[in-house]
Order: C-alpha cells, then structure tokens, then sequence
C-alpha cells in the first residue's frame, strides 16, 4: 500500500492475487485479463511503465503475448526466477521475497503525482463499469449481497467457473488470504474441503463457498463431514442446471451447439443438504438472498444456499482466446454489433 501511495498508480490484481491489495481502495481498478475489468484492461494497454508485483504472466491474465502492455517498460518483482522473463520479456526484475523487497524499495522511492493518468483511468472506469442483468436472480447479484451482508469480512472459497469470476469481481477482498480458489488449475470440488479448512483455522470469519451446481455434485458428500465435526461453513450454490462457463464459450463461439454441459435434471440440492445433516435453503427471487445468507450466519450450522438463476447467465467483460486484452467485450458491445 504505500508503495502503491507514493508512487500514485492504479492497481490491478489477478485472480489469485485478490486481497493482496486493499479492493476498496481508491486506485484499485478491478481484476486484470480474461474477466477482468475495461479499467485494468486498457490501463495496462496504455501504460508506459507495469510494475508487476508477485504476478507470473499467465495466460488468461495478459491474453496475446505480443500485444500486451506494448507501451510499457515491465518491472517484474518474484521470489521465484525462474518466473522472470518466462511468459513476458521484462526490462527489469527483482528476485526476493516481496516484503523484503518492498521494504527496502519505499524508503528509496519518491512521492510522485500521476493525476492526469489516475483521472483517466477512472475515466475509463466510470464509463465501462462491471454490470449485469438486473432483472430476475443473477450470480453478481448473489455475490454482492454476500458482500453487503458480510459487510467484506467473509473468507471466500470458490470452485471453478463462472460463480468463480463473478466471486472475484463482484466481492471487494480487502485482506490477504481471504479469497481462496484453486485459480487456472481447474478443480471442480476444490470449494468445499477449502471451506473447511478456512473455518476451522479461522473460526471467527463467516466462510462461504461460491460454486456452481456442476461443481458442487464433485464433492458434496463433504457436507455431510462439515455436519459431522460440527463445522458451520455456508455453501452457496449458483445452480444454473448447466456448466455454465463451457456454456458460455459454446453460446459465443461455437453457434450454440451443446455439447455435455445441459445438467437439466431432478436432483434437489435442499433435500441433499438435509440428508446429508446440513440446513437447506432454496432461492430463486432478489429479495431471498440477503435473509437467507443471514438466516445462514445465524444458525451456526453446515447450510446449504440453493440459487436458481437462468442457464444463459453471462461472465462479462470477457476476452476471446489469443485476443489482446483490449479486446475485452461485455454484452453491450455485442448488442452493438446485433
């Protein structure tokens, strides 16, 4: 933070480095890459110096190699070297531990101001801000009333998937450690053994897994381990009936045709709940959402959160795949183009 402070530039986090930086602060700009924000997006594509703190260039946060950050001299800061120079040729690196590093960086550092380039990123941000369908229950928001309700102070596991992305932007992580997903690697059923992890090494923190119904079906018989020890961790289940981000990618760019991602079948995840010795709780209005996760809270128990919400939902602003990352598109722009 004070680096960031003194040298007066927008921050962009990726999807594992979420509450690394203050997601309330006022020069965070939102997730960079593949989801990630117009702001973070076209503020790396514009800049003329990227510090990268701690990030390995991945392939779904810097989109097509050759374009990224193209106007940038790149400063890279890892504890690994083998991470420097790997995906992203860099001008400049430091190989240490990234408090160390930054220790010794910030009394050496001067204060600068950067107002115009700050008030132009917000520009960009202000004109291109996340949204989504206000009408009927959506997975954003879902995740903004557990934010609302949690007031930012839950621990947040995730599965993998669209409930994943939208965990990461619709939920302002302000501390380390307190968003835990298994990121690129792609572990259905990662959510729920993390929740119970989470919540017994921090018993205080409400801890809710986000996951989607294709995910949860991988490993939801741990919820009857939860009910067991007595564990009282919250699954949410975002349950589309599909495995919504293939969906989403056959819906865009491959003409619709459905291929093993339709789960449009009778299995009641209220009744698994119950039968497997947790609370179950079934949403599918705007207005259950924030009692149930309170309702949740409250009883100190293993709960299951049921949200139905239409198999047609969206992850937005998205990046094709091998498009630079200014490419990003949301649903405006392709109504635009309709």
């Amino acid at each position: 933070m004070e680096f960031v402070k003194k040298i007066e530039a927008p921050v962009a986090d990726s999807l594992m480095g979420k509450g690394a930086f203050d997601g309330t602060d006022e020069l965070y700009m939102g997730m960079l890459g593949m989801h990630g924000t117009k702001a973070s997006n076209l503020g790396v594509t514009k800049c003329d110096l990227l510090i990268t703190v701690g990030a390995r260039f991945s392939d779904r946060v810097i989109g097509n190699a050759s374009r990224f950050a193209k106007n940038a001299k790149i400063i890279q800061i890892d504890v690994d070297p083998a991470e420097i120079n790997k995906n992203i040729k860099v001008d400049c690196s430091i190989i240490g531990d990234i408090k160390e590093v930054l220790a010794r960086l910030n009394p050496r550092v001067e204060k600068h101001q950067h107002k115009e380039w700050i008030d132009e990123i917000r520009e960009i941000s202000e004109k291109h801000p996340l949204k989504y369908n206000e009408e009927g229950l959506t997975g954003p928001y879902v995740i903004e009333q557990i934010y609302k309700v949690t007031e930012g102070n839950a621990i947040i596991t995730t599965d993998v998937g669209q409930h994943q992305m939208w965990a990461a932007q619709y939920y302002r992580y302000k501390d380390p450690r307190t968003f835990l997903s298994s990121g690129g690697l792609g572990t259905m059923g990662y959510g729920v053994g993390a929740a119970i992890g989470a919540k017994v090494g921090r018993p205080e923190k409400a801890v809710l897994n986000i996951a989607g119904d294709g995910c949860f079906r991988m490993n939801m018989n741990e919820i009857a381990t939860a009910a067991r020890y007595n564990i009282p961790i919250i699954q949410v289940v975002i349950n589309n009936h599909v495995l919504g981000m293939v969906r989403q990618w056959q819906t865009l760019f491959y003409g619709k045709r459905y291929s093993q991602t339709i789960l449009n079948d009778g299995v009641d995840f209220v009744k698994v709940a119950e039968a497997l010795g947790a609370e179950g709780i079934r949403v599918t209005k705007k207005e259950e959402v924030a009692p149930a996760i309170e309702k949740a809270i409250a009883l100190g128990r293993p709960v299951v959160i049921d949200c139905v919400i239409d198999c047609d939902d969206k992850v937005f602003p998205m990046v094709p795949a091998g498009a630079p990352i200014e490419d990003a598109f949301d649903q405006d722009d392709l109504n635009k183009e309709a």
